[in-house]
């Protein structure tokens, strides 16, 4: 049986992103949701938490300043003797050709949302691609 969608974690730069994001995930999917700004703060929270709260999946920006999506999802998956490396993650781009969702698949990503997401239908898509993995 697959384990049910619970909590995600958003990890995007920009706030109004990251707030309404959060707010639709919460409000339309009833999921809990924690955001990150940076893949850095992400990285820190993850590496602190237990496997007891980990977030189900991940949703990650592409384009970050720093460290940017390509780079956190690998940093995520070598985490260590650590729950977070299996973690399934999401990308949410404005960089939707079909090369570019390829490459982001072929780096380990469950599946790629568009930007700007539709409020009404991200929980949906979200759990359209939760019941894919």
């Amino acid at each position: 049986m697959m384990k049910l969608l619970k909590t995600i974690l958003t990890i995007d730069d920009d706030d109004d992103i990251r707030r309404i994001g959060a707010l639709v995930l919460k409000k339309k999917g009833g999921f809990d949701v924690v955001s990150k700004p940076s893949g850095q703060e992400a990285l820190d929270y993850l590496g602190s938490s237990t496997d007891n709260n980990l977030p189900d999946l991940i949703i990650l920006d592409v384009m970050m300043p720093e460290m940017d999506g390509p780079q956190t999802l690998e940093a995520i998956r070598e985490l260590e003797s650590h729950s977070a490396a299996l973690i399934p993650i999401m990308f949410m781009t404005a960089k939707c050709q079909a090369d570019e969702v390829e490459r982001l698949i072929d780096l380990g990503a469950a599946g790629v949302i568009p930007k700007p997401f539709d409020a009404m239908t991200l929980s949906g898509q979200v759990r359209e691609i939760w019941e894919g993995i």
